[in-house]
Order: C-alpha cells, then sequence, then structure tokens
C-alpha cells in the first residue's frame, strides 16, 4: 500500500487524512440512518454507501442530507413506482436513438454518450424524456464497477440546432442527476458546442450547485481529442472520437 500511495504521490500525512475522512463521513451516516429511518422506514432497505453519497453532496451536513434523500425517496416513489423504467414507457425516446453506453475510463468509469443533434422534443413529452433520463441512468449506473461512485458523460452537440433546443428537458435532466443521484457524475464534457447552445446554457446554470458545474466541461474540438485521450483509453473510447469501440444504444445494455 505505502508504494502504491508513493506511486501516486500520496504523502502518509495525506493518507492519514483520507482515513479520518471516511471516519467522519461513516460516523455521520450512522447519525443520518437514524434520522431517515425515523422518518421513512423504507430507508433501512438502503445501504450505508448511498446514505454517504447523500451526504458528500451535502458537504456533510446531516440535516441537509437527511433532507435530499427523504426528498428522493418521494420522487423515487411518485416517477419508479415499480422499482424501474420498462421501455414501453419511453417508446418514443428510444427510438431516437441517441444515448449509447460503450467503455470504461483510465479510472474505471462506465462512459454514457448522448447525441444531442437526435433529441427532438417535439417527438416526445416532458414526463417521457424524464423517465428516460431516469432509464439511462439507471442503466449507467448499475455498470459502474465495486468501489467507485461515478460515471462519466459526453454530450455531443455536432450538428444540433433550435429543433434540438429544450432547456425545460435539460434543466430537468441534470436536476434529477444532481438531485436524485448525487455524486453520480465523475464529469460531463460537452464537445461540438455550437455557439447559439450557450444561449440556453445560461438559462439552464443558474437551476445548478457549485458541484455539478465543477464537473461540467465545454471542450473547444481542437482540444477535443487530447482531452478525451487524458481521460479514456484508446481501446475504451468509441469509435466515433477515434477509438476502438462501436457505440451501444442503451436499450441494448
Amino acid at each position: 500500500m505505502e508504494l502504491m500511495n508513493e506511486k501516486l504521490g500520496v504523502t502518509r500525512e495525506e493518507e492519514q487524512r483520507c482515513g479520518e475522512d471516511i471516519l467522519i463521513e461513516k460516523s455521520k451516516a450512522e447519525i443520518m440512518r437514524t434520522i431517515v429511518e425515523r422518518e421513512d422506514p423504507s430507508s433501512k432497505d438502503v445501504d450505508d454507501h448511498t446514505l454517504r453519497r447523500f451526504l458528500r453532496a451535502q458537504d456533510l451536513d446531516v440535516d441537509k442530507a437527511s433532507d435530499m434523500f427523504l426528498r428522493y425517496l418521494n420522487w423515487k416513489r411518485t416517477i419508479i413506482p415499480n422499482g424501474y423504467i420498462a421501455e414501453r414507457e419511453i417508446r418514443n425516446e428510444l427510438a431516437q436513438n441517441k444515448l449509447f453506453i460503450q467503455g470504461y475510463s483510465k479510472k474505471g468509469q462506465p462512459i454514457i454518450v448522448l447525441l444531442g443533434n437526435k433529441h427532438k422534443p417535439s417527438k416526445s413529452s416532458l414526463d417521457e424524456f424524464k423517465r428516460c433520463v431516469v432509464y439511462a441512468f439507471d442503466k449507467i449506473c448499475a455498470r459502474i464497477p465495486s468501489g467507485k461512485d461515478n460515471f462519466i458523460a459526453i454530450a455531443d452537440l455536432e450538428g444540433w440546432g433550435y429543433k434540438n433546443s429544450d432547456v425545460r428537458g435539460y434543466i430537468a435532466a441534470l436536476l434529477i442527476l444532481q438531485d436524485c443521484y448525487p455524486e453520480r457524475l465523475g464529469k460531463l464534457f460537452f464537445i461540438h458546442v455550437p455557439y447559439m447552445f450557450m444561449t440556453a446554457w445560461k438559462m439552464i446554470c443558474p437551476f445548478l450547485d457549485s458541484r455539478t458545474t465543477k464537473k461540467i466541461c465545454f471542450v473547444e474540438n481542437k482540444k477535443l481529442r487530447a482531452t478525451l485521450h487524458s481521460e479514456i483509453d484508446e481501446d475504451q473510447l468509441p469509435e466515433i472520437y477515434g477509438g476502438k469501440l462501436p457505440l451501444v444504444p442503451v436499450q441494448d445494455i
């Protein structure tokens, strides 16, 4: 372990602080469990790892994390009453063939790709879109390896135009990610971004907290290859970005 930490540039002091942080987090998770189980007995079915993600999302503030988690349980009962989203519930969304899952980052994070020019809000409803978002997040989270917490997303906006613009949908998707899947996002890369998308982004950004926005990166075209290769090995990168893996539609995973 010491040799590994030396290779990673981790000092003994840093290792000790990390261990202390984990102990504090675990201790607060125990307090949080007492609170949420009192308010909602179904919390007993949730593992400590999940509670700790909500804690980290609220900077280890037990009261705020408990409130956030209880809101999540209520949301889940409403939008996922059967425990999962069936494909028959999102046929119009899946028919657009815009979501793909393929490969892992150098850190072992699964990768999800969205082709923004295939998103057609006129072909579906906001409710169906939100169900599709949940379906996709559940799919990608199921591929997160044990010991890892998050995934990488690539939002490819090449060919994106007014017919694809959907500010309400984008806000809804990012709020679901932020509020119901806390700490699941490792990084979100926006690539091939047209100038007019930034007008929409200015309306979206105020709804996001700082923990979410700091994980979002707008990549310049000239830096695209270098940026993706810094995170993803060539044999795990989708073919359309110079890698070796074909994109696999989310429903085929």
